[in-house]
């Protein structure tokens, strides 16, 4: 597991962009996290280096998902109040499975359900107000110096 502690939002969304360099457009991105703890900053700068307006990027907390078109199709799930294989289900999940880049919020809830090969990347609250500690596996990602300043 490859660990990158961020000191702030912007270095957050940079360490996204390095993810977003490596990605060939049909990965699956759970994102776990408390509230707050920066999983939308994370999508914000993977979406944007995938040349996607993020003026248009926000949590789909209510809506469940929300859709972008940038390099790839990008899904971008609010898991908050999913829970089961059922829930998964009606919302159509396993339908953009291989159709383009998914991103899935409150991943906790469905971590199980998560094919093998998913990317994931656990946010946690650091020591310092605006510190995130990254923690990836199944991520073959190499980050440069400038991105873990």
């Amino acid at each position: 597991m490859k660990k990158i502690l961020s000191k702030s939002v912007s270095q957050t969304e940079k360490i996204a962009s390095s993810l977003a360099k490596k990605l060939k457009g049909a990965e699956i991105i759970a994102l776990y996290g408390d509230l707050g703890a920066g999983k939308t900053a994370f999508t914000k700068g993977l979406t944007e280096a995938l040349k996607v307006n993020v003026d248009d990027v926000h949590s789909p907390t209510f809506t469940l998902l929300n859709e972008y078109n940038g390099k790839y199709k990008i899904y971008h799930f609010d898991m908050y109040r999913i829970n089961s294989f059922e829930g998964l289900y009606s919302l159509g999940f396993f339908d953009f499975i291989g159709n383009g880049v998914i991103i899935t919020e409150w991943s906790e809830n469905i971590d199980k359900l998560l094919p093998e090969s998913a990317i994931k990347i656990h946010i946690e609250y650091g020591q310092k107000e605006n510190e995130r500690i990254l923690k990836f596996e199944n991520c073959e990602v190499d980050f440069n110096e400038n991105t873990s300043n």
